[in-house]
């Protein structure tokens, strides 16, 4: 798989590139129109700009130059592998998928979605390929963090998983772990819940922002509070995750809370947006 395609440029679809191109392979990472491309590619340069200031890579131009940004989906055609990374919207990536089937010309390429919650079994099911459709979902910031869930439909194929867990731990250097086709997956299952906690305790003035991330950083050793994380995540994505549990297991500590659900409906999405639980610069 040295051909690899991302479909999405964004915070996560940008990383998955990076993290590609750091590996030696050769990216096409496709976004919706010439002002996305450009933000993708800035993305890209900033990043890359930053790990080798760290002594990370030793050439950021030269992991740059193998990524190209466009906006047609048809440069996909010669890719091996294709990975989605765009909004967290169960139709717009099942009709994605159903024009990656036509465009992508190898017979042997798979297709994957890095959806942090919805079924894999829906997307593989629109393309005529549905036994090399997977679900691959990194984790923020793909760079840095080192997870990847590997996630086969009843259809995937046991050779795609083999071949995805290779690309993933031998080529990428990351660590796969294996779950089943069920909303959230291993991660999220167990994240989700503890967030949405979160913001119920917040909304009912049980305690302020500061004291419950600060509770969770300082007597759990976690590395950040739960709003906190919330808003690196983005507020959007944590409901969208929510409410696809919600769906598949109508269990009520899968519910967005009120509090989530406006903050969406205002913008105030976390660090994307400038503001979620916290202001950024």
């Amino acid at each position: 798989m040295e051909r690899v395609g991302i479909v999405g440029c964004g915070q996560m679809g940008a990383g998955i590139a990076e993290v590609c191109a750091r590996a030696g392979l050769d990216v096409v990472a496709v976004e919706s129109g010439a002002e996305a491309v450009e933000a993708g590619r800035r993305r890209l340069e900033g990043s890359l700009g930053r790990a080798e200031r760290k002594g990370r890579i030793p050439d950021a131009a030269e992991v740059l130059r193998r990524i190209r940004v466009t906006d047609s989906l048809d440069e996909l055609a010669d890719r091996t592998l294709v990975i989605e990374a765009i909004v967290e919207n169960e139709q717009v990536k099942a009709d994605l998928f159903a024009r990656l089937d036509k465009i992508v010309t190898d017979p042997d390429a798979i297709l994957a979605s890095n959806t942090s919650s919805i079924p894999i079994m829906k997307l593989g099911t629109v393309t005529g390929r549905a036994g090399q459709v997977l679900g691959i979902h990194f984790f923020n910031p793909v760079p840095v963090l080192p997870l990847v869930e590997l996630v086969p439909s009843l259809l995937t194929r046991p050779e795609v998983v083999d071949r995805a867990r290779g690309f993933a731990q031998e080529v990428l250097g990351k660590h796969a772990i294996l779950c089943k086709d069920r909303a959230g997956f291993v991660v999220n299952s167990l994240l989700i819940p503890f967030i949405l906690a979160a913001v119920r305790m917040l909304e009912s003035g049980f305690a302020s922002r500061d004291d419950i991330d600060e509770g969770l950083v300082r007597g759990a050793a976690h590395p950040q509070g739960p709003l906190a994380l919330a808003d690196l995540i983005g507020l959007d994505t944590t409901k969208a995750v929510a409410e696809s549990l919600y769906e598949e297991f109508k269990e009520p500590l899968y519910a967005p809370p009120p509090l989530l659900a406006r903050m969406v409906d205002a913008g105030l999405l976390g660090r994307k947006s400038g503001r979620g639980f916290y202001t950024y610069s």
